[in-house]
């Protein structure tokens, strides 16, 4: 039977905030070795046996920023690894979402194609035991279960969902191995008294949200338990965009159906009602780095408790996590606190209270506040952006296009635009002429003149853009021609 891997890339990182946001959530967070939460669940897939594509599930305007990320690591593995995408138009949860890959997959594989369903911003440090765990789950999904992956207690987490197994009847491999347990009842966030009862009975294990069944399988039990949720979500994949190539499939979910699908998780729409689950019990060094606390654990402390990322100094400092990208951070006399630097903003957070960072998230989206959307660098299709300063009647930004890549056919209604190359060759549609603009040249794109940018050299193209006018917002935008498919009014 063929593995596919299946991520689930949704979900906003609230918690992690300001580092997370909703252009740039939790799985593009990049840890102490460069690479980003969802690199790592790519290449986790990636090195397992007998997989025949990795399938991703996400924001259709997340798609190009996914396949920067993957095109980052593909290299680190020997072999080639097709990639598939389910893009959906806004989030309706995991039910809807492993509904639509399942259907998808069960159309290109057969039914009795498996899916791994991971999730993007977990982080899995023993890679062997993974296998080991993906393994035995795969024994049972062949026979016909929904199987989930039980993460042994090392503590009475009250952060984590709780399944119950039945120990006293283990399910068999085809060589007479243990590959996994019935699973008697799912149990929400319990307090710390039963917390503390469940991890000393033994039969508990934590809630990873991570699964393996056959495409068939879960459709069937969709079928039964579930089916509106089914229903809804076929009709959308029957209207949905395809797109395929060597290496590649796309499906673009239809935002209009989509709408009509469900919302719901696969855990409440299926697990707690199938009489057909298993629990492969493992320990494989996970987390679901749910909080800043979390992450600051992943950073080795110094002699006074405290962990550093990037540049401090620090007097008479305990037990704080500081992290900074780009300025110094200082501190004096503090203890037991979170400081999370970025160019736009700055958390300072008790180290109990690190679970309410989503307030201060959902305030700032309340708000209408870009800090909750975007950072001063943002990513598209064709390279990147970043806000240098703002202020009446102006804005600076630095802009840098992919070698190759070309910005729209497009028009600006409120705002003219000067364009200043750094470095590397531009290509430039100005009105109905066209010109390259070298190193130290510069070109004047007024207010209702249709224009073009593109790098047509082998090396990032970096310029500075001025803009001046009445109106700057990125949604003043009317697009001619985009080979990216982005509609006007869409930055």
């Amino acid at each position: 039977m063929k593995l596919i891997p299946t991520i689930l890339c949704g979900g906003a990182g609230s918690r992690l905030w300001p580092v997370s946001r909703e252009l740039h959530p939790k799985p593009f967070i990049r840890l102490a070795d460069g690479q980003s939460l969802l690199q790592k669940a790519w290449l986790r897939g990636a090195a397992l046996l007998d997989v025949a594509e990795i399938l991703t599930v996400a924001n259709r305007d997340l798609f190009f920023k996914t396949q920067d990320e993957y095109s980052q690591v593909s290299d680190v593995l020997p072999g080639v690894h097709a990639n598939s995408y389910v893009l959906e138009p806004f989030g309706r949860n995991t039910a809807p979402a492993i509904a639509a890959a399942a259907i998808n997959i069960s159309e290109k594989h057969g039914e009795d194609a498996l899916m791994l369903v991971l999730a993007a911003d977990h982080l899995i440090s023993d890679q062997a035991a993974f296998a080991q765990a993906v393994a035995s789950a795969t024994q049972l999904a062949r026979q016909g279960k929904l199987v989930t992956f039980g993460i042994k207690p090392e503590t009475p987490e009250t952060a984590y969902g709780y399944i119950e197994a039945d120990m006293r009847a283990p399910i068999l491999s085809v060589d007479g191995s243990v590959a996994g347990y019935p699973v008697l009842r799912f149990v929400e966030k319990p307090n710390l008294e039963k917390a503390t009862e469940y991890v000393a009975s033994g039969s508990y294990q934590w809630n990873s949200g991570m699964f393996c069944f056959a495409a068939g399988t879960l459709l069937r039990e969709m079928e039964q338990h579930c089916p509106e949720i089914l229903a809804a979500t076929r009709v959308c994949v029957g209207r949905s965009s395809k797109a395929e190539g060597e290496g590649f499939a796309q499906v673009l979910l239809d935002p209009a159906s989509f709408s009509d699908v469900p919302d719901n998780s696969i855990d409440f729409a299926v697990m707690e009602k199938s009489r057909c689950v298993a629990v492969v019990p493992c320990s494989i060094g996970w987390s679901d780095i749910g909080s800043w606390d979390a992450l600051g654990d992943l950073i080795e402390p110094d002699g006074r408790g405290n962990r550093i990322e990037g540049e401090t100094v620090l007097h008479d400092v305990s037990n704080c996590f500081l992290k900074s990208g780009e300025r110094l951070i200082g501190a004096v006399g503090v203890d037991n606190l979170i400081v999370i630097d970025t160019p736009d903003a700055l958390l300072v957070a008790e180290r109990s209270r690190v679970q309410d960072v989503k307030f201060l998230y959902a305030s700032l989206k309340a708000r209408g506040h870009e800090a909750h959307k975007l950072h001063r660098e943002v990513s598209r299709p064709w390279g990147t952006y970043t806000v240098l300063e703002t202020g009446a009647n102006f804005k600076i930004k630095r802009i840098e296009v992919k070698p190759g890549a070309s910005l729209s056919l497009q028009m600006h209604y409120h705002r003219s635009e000067h364009w200043i190359v750094v470095s590397g060759m531009a290509r430039v549609v100005n009105g109905e002429h066209e010109l390259f603009v070298n190193t130290n040249e510069s070109t004047y794109i007024p207010a209702g003149y249709q224009h073009r940018l593109e790098n047509p050299g082998i090396l990032p193209l970096v310029m500075i853009e001025v803009q001046s006018g009445a109106y700057l917002g990125e949604d003043d935008i009317v697009r001619f021609e985009d080979i990216y498919g982005r509609p006007s009014g869409v930055a």
